[in-house]
Formats: structure tokens, C-alpha cells, sequence
């Protein structure tokens, strides 16, 4: 019997996630098991015991924890599908996949520190295998929703209701136009101007008619249901669909915790008590992965538990060790909490909603 599609792509899913689960704490806990082997004085038996702790912290994180929630979440039982507010698989991959191999990171420096010897830093591995397996889950829970093939379901892939969009044409009348012209002389019919993509053109409009119309648009927050489309020769650039946006989507979401992961790659940082605040700013940063893309908390979050954060850390690592992270990021942080705070906030003020005012 072959498997229906529907079927594929859910094991597919589930054995992506569950890659992204236990591959970054088996190659994190091998690492710090060479580690401790190499502090001990090459002791084999450490390495051994450390590589068996993780084997046996993976069995029963998966067995016991991992199995039963995705058992539950796949047979949609009640208590479960009620909750549309927060992911409770996000949740679970964090406790158990991202929190651990930050602990272990952590935990390295300060072996090394204690020990004053400097083996491993782990250079891009935080950033290239923990923060992509996240990256990866995330991914695969905003697109579970639609199909891979065809269309897109449920999905609008030419409209985005939070982006400006073209609402209405409307002409615009020159100077000359508006001045008074004798009743001999040829003019214009309103209704014989045909717009089309954008651009008018005037089917009995003479050549040396001082009458002009000139095309302009509105860009509006429109609530209509569908902007018009583009139908010219290069209607292709138009396209878009919203699947892909999911994945550009998610990397933005994650960039700028990537960047603060990416300053611990620096040896003078991660020999450093800054370890412990870097990772966990970070961690508390990639709890804004449990809130739903679609949550109005999310903003709020972003703001509480990454901007406001990163910046105050990004500030006193600069001062520190020097411009170990470009100025971009503490300067988006701090604009994004800024206008956050105004536009949410300030601007229910009275003195704010004065007319004589901006």
C-alpha cells in the first residue's frame, strides 16, 4: 500500500525535528567529553562516561517527554488543540535540546577558566549547529500548516495585510489642465483615459493639448480584500508565495540572536566571566520562539526578552573588549524599544493626540 502524501511529509517532519533535537546535545556533550578528557590528562574513562550520560540523557528526554508530546499534539486531543497562543513543542525542544547545550558551553568555559588552560572555544558551533537546529524547528512548525506541493492552502500569497499595498489610482490634473480653455477647442473626456497597470493612456487626446494627467498612488494600510495584480509582460517579478516568506521570515526572526551567539566565538569573550550573561540573554531571547507567529504578545516579547536585554549586554561588551559586535545591532535594539514603547504606549497620551502636533 503506498503512503499518502500527507503521510510523507509528516515523517519527514517528525524525523527532521526530531534530528534537530538530539543531534546539537550529542555533538555538544562529544565535544566537552574531549573536553574533560583532555583536562584529566587524556583520561579515556571520563570521555566514556561523559558520551554515556548523553546517550542516556537523550533515551529518557525522548522517551518521556519528546514521544508523548508529539503523541498527544498529532491526535489533537482536546487539552492540546485549545492552546493557540504558545507552541508547547517549541517549548519542549528548548528544555530539552537548546537549555542543555547552553549549560554544557557554558560549564566548558568554565573548566577551561578554572584550570587556566584553553582547549576548545568552539568557534562556530553554537551559532552553525544549535541556533540552525532551532532555526530548522521553528521552520517546520510555521509550515506544518500547508501543503508543499501546489498552492499554497490557507495561504494568501499575493496579499500581506502588514505591508502597504496599492489600494486606488486616481488622476491627477496638471496646472495647465486646470485652466479655463475655449469651448472650440478639443478636450478631454474623463472616460476616455484608460488606466492600465498603472500608466494612462488617452485614445483621442491631441498632441498639443495642454491637458495632462499624470498617475498616482496610494500606499494604505487597506483592509480590501485583494489589491489588484500586475498583468504586464513582467508580471513573474510580481510573484510571490507565502511558504518561501516562512523561511525568510524565520531567519530574520533569529538574526539578531545569532549575532549575540556569534560574540562567544570570540576568545577573549568566552574565556571570560561574559559567558554566563551572553548565554543566558540568549536563551531568554529564543523563548519567543514558544509565542505564536500570529500572538500579539510576541511584540511585547521581542521587546522584554531581546531588545532591551542585548542592548544593555551589547554596551558593556563593547566597552569591555572593544567592538566585538557592530554598532548595527545596539543601535536596532534600542530604536525598535524606543519607538516600541511610544508607539504602544506614548501615543495613548493626551498631549500625544494633539492635532496642532506632528
Amino acid at each position: 500500500m503506498k503512503p499518502s502524501g500527507k503521510t510523507v511529509k509528516l515523517i519527514v517532519y517528525e524525523v527532521l525535528q526530531f534530528a534537530a533535537l538530539v543531534v546539537p546535545v550529542f555533538v555538544i556533550m562529544e565535544r566537552f567529553a574531549a573536553l574533560i578528557r583532555d583536562v584529566k590528562g587524556q583520561d579515556v574513562t571520563a570521555y566514556w562516561l561523559v558520551v554515556a550520560a548523553s546517550i542516556a540523557y537523550m533515551t529518557s528526554a525522548t522517551l518521556l517527554v519528546w514521544v508523548p508530546l508529539k503523541y498527544v499534539t498529532l491526535k489533537k486531543r482536546r487539552f492540546i488543540s485549545e492552546i493557540t497562543q504558545w507552541r508547547p513543542t517549541a517549548l519542549a525542544y528548548l528544555l530539552l535540546s537548546t537549555l542543555p547545550c547552553f549549560a554544557i558551553l557554558i560549564a566548558s568555559s568554565k573548566v577551561q577558566l578554572d584550570n587556566q588552560q584553553t582547549f576548545d572555544h568552539f568557534t562556530e558551533l553554537p551559532v552553525s549547529l544549535v541556533l540552525f537546529s532551532l532555526i530548522c524547528v521553528d521552520v517546520i512548525e510555521r509550515i506544518r500548516p500547508y501543503k508543499l506541493m501546489g498552492k499554497a492552502n490557507n495561504m494568501d500569497s499575493d496579499y500581506d495585510m502588514s505591508r502597504p499595498v496599492l489600494t486606488h489610482l486616481k488622476q491627477v490634473t496638471s496646472v495647465s489642465g486646470q485652466l479655463p480653455t475655449d469651448e472650440g477647442q478639443n478636450s478631454v473626456i474623463p472616460d476616455q483615459a484608460e488606466a492600465r497597470n498603472g500608466s494612462t493612456i488617452n485614445k483621442r487626446q491631441d498632441p498639443t493639448e495642454s491637458y495632462s494627467t499624470r498617475p498616482t498612488t496610494s500606499y494604505l494600510y487597506s483592509s480590501t480584500p485583494r489589491p489588484m495584480p500586475y498583468s504586464g509582460p513582467l508580471s513573474f517579478l510580481w510573484r510571490k508565495d507565502g511558504r518561501s516568506e516562512v523561511f525568510v521570515e524565520c531567519f530574520l526572526f533569529w538574526l539578531d540572536t545569532v549575532e549575540m551567539v556569534r560574540v562567544l566565538g570570540e576568545q577573549l569573550v568566552f574565556y571570560s566571566a561574559w559567558v554566563f550573561p551572553v548565554y543566558i540573554l540568549a536563551f531568554l531571547s529564543s523563548l519567543r520562539m514558544i509565542v505564536a507567529p500570529h500572538s500579539s504578545l510576541l511584540s511585547f516579547a521581542g521587546v522584554m526578552l531581546q531588545d532591551l536585554p542585548f542592548f544593555i549586554i551589547r554596551v558593556a561588551l563593547i566597552a569591555a573588549f572593544g567592538f566585538v559586535t557592530p554598532l548595527l545591532y545596539p543601535l536596532k535594539n534600542v530604536l525598535v524599544s524606543l519607538t516600541f514603547i511610544y508607539f504602544t504606549w506614548m501615543t495613548k497620551l493626551k498631549i500625544f493626540q494633539r492635532h496642532s502636533m506632528f
